[in-house]
């Protein structure tokens, strides 16, 4: 059988926040609330995996990082941009409006309120 990542925990503040500014910068769909008392703002990523927000007293950010192809990358960045969403090209600096990548042609970091960094990478 092959290993395939099903879900992954995402901490934050705010579940369903976390995971609507996630889901709308990255483009993607929020299921319904999803474990014991929907506890859990589940957002599909693909056909085998969500993210599955979830919200805790001091959240630590978690690095979650996504390959997408240049159209996907392009919308994202328009959606960053017009939603005034710091982003930039190092995670130290996810902030100076730079997509030069250091690991594929164009990338970028983006932070949600929690902490998380979010790292998008198009090979073109």
């Amino acid at each position: 059988m092959t290993v395939t990542l099903n879900h992954t925990i995402v901490p934050a503040v705010d579940h369903r926040a976390a995971a609507r500014f996630f889901a709308d910068v990255m483009g993607l769909p929020i299921l319904p609330p999803a474990g014991r008392d929907g506890h859990f703002a589940p957002v599909r990523v693909n056909d085998q995996l969500t993210l599955d927000f979830i919200s805790v007293p001091a959240p630590e950010g978690h690095h979650l990082a996504f390959d997408v192809d240049p159209d996907t990358f392009d919308a994202i960045l328009t959606r960053l941009r017009d939603g005034g969403v710091p982003y930039g090209n190092d995670p130290r600096t996810p902030d100076n409006g730079r997509v030069d990548h250091p690991l594929c042609a164009r990338g970028l970091f983006f932070r949600d309120d929690s902490g998380n960094l979010y790292e998008v990478m198009s090979p073109a």
